[in-house]
């Protein structure tokens, strides 16, 4: 594929990711959550440019570092997400405001990555943010699908980030 194309699916994945977090979504763990990451990241990895071929140490290094850095984003995503489960026993997910932060934190990170990259001097190609997003996704479902599994078949939402600090409403769906 070329890079306006993964771009363009980058950009696809992304937007459908973040519009349907802010609704309150039925976790289904026994589905294949991690089918769409896996089919991403294989499609990253066929491209031959995700390293640049005259800096190739420097640009692998870039690579981990985004790759670290879609694992903290996935991490902190799940970790802020709001789940709970009804009377009869589905669960349900959310994001709350502090997941805005994780994802905004994210992208400034991702941004100074890339401008790191061109102040080197490396090519840096659209396939290694596509295998950062398809971390991003892996990391973040999983986590929520471990959330979802443990939590007990009680009414009582699971602990995310800033619970304490105001009291729970949930939404009818």
């Amino acid at each position: 594929m070329s890079g306006l194309v993964n771009v363009l699916v980058i950009v696809v994945v992304a937007a459908i990711v973040i519009a349907r977090q802010f609704r309150a979504r039925a976790i289904n763990t026994d589905r294949r959550w991690w089918l769409i990451p896996v089919v991403l990241a294989v499609v990253a990895l066929r491209e031959p440019g995700i390293l640049d071929a005259h800096h190739r140490a420097g640009s692998a290094v870039l690579l981990v570092v985004e790759l670290v850095i879609g694992v903290a984003t996935g991490a902190g995503w799940a970790w802020t997400t709001r789940i709970w489960t009804e009377p009869d026993g589905v669960v349900w997910t959310k994001s709350t405001k502090a997941s805005v932060a994780v994802w905004i934190v994210g992208i400034a990170l991702r941004i100074g990555i890339y401008a790191l990259g061109a102040v080197l001097g490396l090519h840096q190609d659209s396939s290694a943010l596509m295998c950062a997003l398809a971390v991003t996704l892996l990391v973040r479902g999983g986590i929520l699908v471990w959330r979802a599994q443990s939590l007990s078949t009680g009414n009582r939402p699971a602990p995310a980030y800033g619970d304490g600090m105001r009291s729970v409403r949930r939404e009818r769906v």
